[in-house]
């Protein structure tokens, strides 16, 4: 009886120590350039450009990959992303990229980072 117990006492333990670490809560944060250079550039991060492939070979942000929101293929493209890394995200100005933030959440990404002042904030002189 003290077994089955100390068993099922165990059992409880591990479950919860379990299931705590895999609820965190989805967030999208509204970042800014200075976050996107100390926390982006050189980092080995999901950086991800939501504008059109024309507007991404006039230049983007570091290693940035193009997923345009726009396109019919975006929701398949993000799949490719792991939904438990912080995402990046940034637009021309961040419209686009608000609504895509919104559809990574809608599709359990966690960590949502949101450059709201997009490339022509990035590409503008200080």
């Amino acid at each position: 009886m003290q077994k089955l117990i100390r068993f099922s006492l165990m059992s409880f333990v591990v479950l919860w120590v379990f299931s705590c670490q895999s609820q965190q809560k989805p967030f999208i944060k509204k970042i800014d350039k200075a976050t996107v250079q100390s926390e982006v550039i050189g980092k080995d991060v999901q950086l991800v450009d939501v504008r059109t492939p024309m507007e991404y070979s006039e230049g983007h942000i570091d290693d940035a990959v193009n997923f345009n929101v726009n396109d019919e293929g975006f929701l398949n493209q993000i799949e490719t992303l792991d939904k438990n890394k912080p995402v990046y995200l940034y637009c021309k100005m961040g419209g686009r990229s608000n609504r895509a933030a919104e559809l990574l959440k809608s599709k359990g990404f966690t960590q949502i980072y949101d450059y709201t002042g997009g490339y022509t904030d990035w590409s503008s002189k200080d």
